[in-house]
């Protein structure tokens, strides 16, 4: 069975999901969120019947603080965390990963995301892609999924994938929006993972912002993104030819996704959840350093 676990970031509903399946061999998660909701997650696990301390197998999607923030916590408490070979090295030791979050978010570091702690090296399992983890009779498949992050995994349980970010950001049946931070944002990586996701047989989607795309929404909902993707990409382009920098194109950009979320029917109050779940500032940085790499291939 599962279950989506909302983790009330920042006090607001279908911002952030982790999922809860329970298998034979007890529960296992797929992404922990980040640490400043870890109290909202052991109370979700626990309304389910269970404790973190039953939960011995935590797979993330990749090591943004929004999806893995927490997994030093749940480590700590026994579990094995599963994530990409290039996320291990910053979940052992966390030191840069914390230093750049903390210099984009300053004093509002520990409200938003919380602290981090280093994973012990036996904590850590790397998959593979296209590897296999068997659990409790539950076959979780492993594919790597980059556009988004280098490090990102998109995991297979059965017929559902849990997509982290590689599927973008929906909230409350509002437009898909594709989620653009540096420093890894690749537009190429990321078409051709949505071409391998087209390629799967899906019966639903997982979306960490924020939960579950059916089987028959499922084109409609990529061909959604990759759209949303190509235009964000190219309203960025002349800008970052022109020489503007991100401190002047921000509020421009953030104008402009708000344009489109507010002719998409989206309200004032989901406008928020949005911006919440990816913050349009972000994805000015991350779409300039990617034509910044582009154009000098």
């Amino acid at each position: 069975m599962l279950h989506v676990l909302d983790l009330n970031f920042l006090d607001l509903p279908d911002t952030i999901a982790s999922f809860l399946v329970e298998t034979g061999a007890g529960p296992i998660l797929i992404e922990t969120g980040p640490y400043s909701t870890f109290g909202h997650l052991e109370r979700a696990v626990q309304e389910k019947g269970y404790a973190l301390e039953d939960i011995h197998h935590v797979f993330i999607t990749h090591i943004h603080l929004d999806h893995a923030g927490a997994a030093w916590a749940l480590a700590e408490r026994g579990a094995t965390i599963y994530l990409h070979p290039l996320g291990e090295a910053h979940m052992h030791d966390p030191s840069k990963l914390l230093a750049s979050a903390t210099r984009i978010y300053g004093d509002d570091m520990d409200r938003l995301w919380g602290t981090l702690k280093p994973i012990a090296g036996n904590r850590l399992k790397t998959v593979d892609h296209g590897e296999v983890i068997f659990i409790g009779g539950i076959a979780i498949k492993a594919w790597h999924t980059p556009g988004h992050a280098v490090h990102h995994i998109a995991w297979q349980g059965g017929d559902t994938l849990f997509t982290g970010d590689v599927a973008g950001v929906k909230i409350e049946g509002g437009p898909v929006m594709p989620p653009c931070p540096p420093p890894d944002i690749n537009i190429e990586d990321w078409q051709e993972s949505l071409r391998l996701i087209r390629s799967l047989d899906i019966g639903q989607l997982c979306l960490t912002h924020y939960g579950q795309i059916p089987g028959e929404r499922i084109s409609a909902h990529l061909d959604e993104l990759e759209t949303a993707l190509l235009d964000w990409a190219g309203w960025m382009k002349p800008h970052f030819e022109n020489g503007e920098n991100a401190e002047a194109l921000t509020p421009l950009f953030q104008a402009y996704v708000q344009g489109q979320l507010r002719e998409r029917g989206v309200t004032e109050e989901q406008l928020e959840l949005y911006e919440n779940a990816n913050p349009s500032w972000m994805s000015v940085a991350g779409l300039l350093r990617y034509w910044r790499k582009k154009l000098q291939e």
